[in-house]
């Protein structure tokens, strides 16, 4: 991991992509400190709106040149998303639980109801991730799978739920 650019760092989470099950699952929950520092500890929308916008801006660049990168450094076929590469569930995550005042509650549903859209991943999210490739697709498909997340988060908290 040390030997790799510093931008693998960042595309993999810290390295919670290179866990040897559940790469996406483990990289959203390595995502919950980003989210905790930036609900609980700033405490301010526009900063997290800031973040979260910065992040979506580099995410194409990150993500693509990663799985380049990989592609590059592989013999045979690679994955166009390689599962290691986990800063579009960062995002994912962000995007889902934008807006929402912290609780564990909330946070548990969105991150439940996150992980179930990017890994079952129903149309349109599933033809995003079949037609769009390189770093956009990378993004655009958990960047996709957010909006249901956080249309029935939004649900559960008009409904008195969270």
């Amino acid at each position: 991991m040390f030997s790799r650019p510093w931008y693998h760092w960042l595309a993999f989470g810290g390295g919670s992509g290179l866990a040897p099950v559940l790469p996406g699952t483990m990289g959203t929950i390595a995502a919950i400190p980003l989210y905790l520092l930036l609900i609980l500890l700033v405490q301010n929308l526009w900063i997290y709106t800031a973040v979260l916008f910065c992040m979506i801006a580099v995410g194409p660049w990150l993500c693509g040149r990663t799985a380049e990168d990989l592609r590059r450094g592989a013999s045979g076929k690679r994955a166009l998303d390689p599962p290691a590469i986990v800063w579009d569930e960062w995002v994912g995550l962000l995007l889902t639980l934008y807006w929402f005042p912290f609780t564990w509650w909330t946070l548990l549903a969105g991150f439940l109801l996150f992980r179930f859209f990017d890994m079952l991943k129903p149309w349109p999210i599933s033809w995003l991730d079949r037609h769009i490739h390189g770093g956009t697709g990378i993004m655009l498909d958990d960047m996709a799978a957010a909006l249901p997340a956080w249309l029935i988060l939004l649900g559960m908290r008009g409904m008195g739920w969270l």
